[in-house]
């Protein structure tokens, strides 16, 4: 006699959810009766509307697309479905207790930060930033709580020292996709213990905006350096350089403005030097250096505001004065 699918209600948004929501649909134990993601969104100059990874895939296999502002304003047609599950994988919307009520097994969510530390919003950035040595994937069963709920499953992977957010992000997300159909197959056979998390240990990481990326140059050069990795693709990190610019309405002198300079990548090797302004650009064996607060580091690759993502060596050679300047 052939066993009974589980029957799972998939919440998830951005490409981080895509692996995880294409294991669930390759494993033959779990049928997806309905897909819950954020609405379409402009996106680019043009304003495109165009729709979340997840509405991608969920219409690359004809399944059932919920797009509500709120989650809340479907309950009926969750309770209609009768999931098993609620899985919510970076759906980016608060799960209401009326809605963590309706799944025979609970709401189970896939969270990247090993759990109670890096609780919130830029989890996979967060443990970078702080010089964490790990991280890992969580699989929670959700309360009304943010990311409270207790752990049914964890696994840990070390934090490369060139890693960036976004090598960080791909790891866990594929991790979380390996680890939850087994774990939600053993959940439902009773056979997973929840382990309740010391609140005492939580840390919590907040929603980043574009402005977090402007760099405190009197900061050490190490925190620095995590921070351009932990930024990387976005929001990025950025200085501020006083520009020369002409201005063609007046006879007056040419005026300063403070221009953005984007920092994309250094070297991870911290220099011990310190003898410099803070935020100066000097060389060192021909390399572009900053002095930060406590030591200097080697920029590998950068870029102006309007311009294209360039080597340092490649700017250098159109950008010789930048030597000497001060980045704010």
């Amino acid at each position: 006699m052939k066993k009974n699918k589980l029957k799972i209600i998939f919440c998830g948004t951005p490409e981080f959810a895509v692996p995880t929501l294409r294991a669930l649909i390759a494993d033959a134990d779990f049928e997806i009766v309905a897909v819950i993601t954020q609405e379409d969104k402009p996106v680019g100059r043009k304003q495109t509307l165009t729709p979340p990874p997840v509405k991608v895939v969920a219409q690359e296999f004809n399944l059932k697309i919920f797009q509500p502002d709120k989650i809340k304003n479907i309950k009926d047609k969750i309770v209609a479905l009768k999931p098993d599950f609620i899985v919510v994988v970076a759906y980016g919307q608060i799960i209401p207790q009326s809605i963590l009520d309706i799944p025979k097994y609970g709401c189970v969510n896939v969270h990247a930060s090993l759990l109670p530390r890096w609780r919130g919003a830029a989890v996979i950035q967060a443990p970078i930033l702080a010089g964490d040595t790990e991280t890992g994937v969580t699989i929670m069963k959700m309360d009304a709580g943010l990311d409270t709920g207790p752990i049914i499953a964890q696994m840990k992977i070390n934090i490369l020292k060139n890693e960036t957010a976004e090598t960080l992000h791909d790891e866990l997300a594929k991790l979380g996709a390996q680890m939850l159909p087994e774990t939600l197959k053993a959940f439902a056979r009773g056979e997973m213990e929840l382990k309740k998390q010391d609140d005492k240990l939580a840390t919590y990481a907040r929603r980043l905006t574009k402005e977090d990326g402007k760099i405190d140059w009197t900061k050490s050069a190490a925190e620095i350096e995590r921070m351009v990795r932990a930024y990387a693709p976005w929001p990025s990190t950025f200085g501020q350089l006083k520009i020369k610019n002409a201005c063609p309405q007046t006879r007056d002198a040419a005026r300063e403005e403070l221009g953005i300079v984007k920092i994309l990548e250094v070297e991870n090797e911290i220099l011990l030097i310190n003898k410099y302004k803070i935020g100066e650009i000097f060389l060192v064996d021909g390399e572009l250096t900053v002095q930060c607060g406590e030591g200097a580091l080697v920029i590998n690759k950068l870029q102006l505001e309007g311009g294209k993502p360039m080597s340092a060596e490649e700017f250098l050679r159109g950008h010789a004065d930048f030597v000497g300047t001060i980045l704010q």
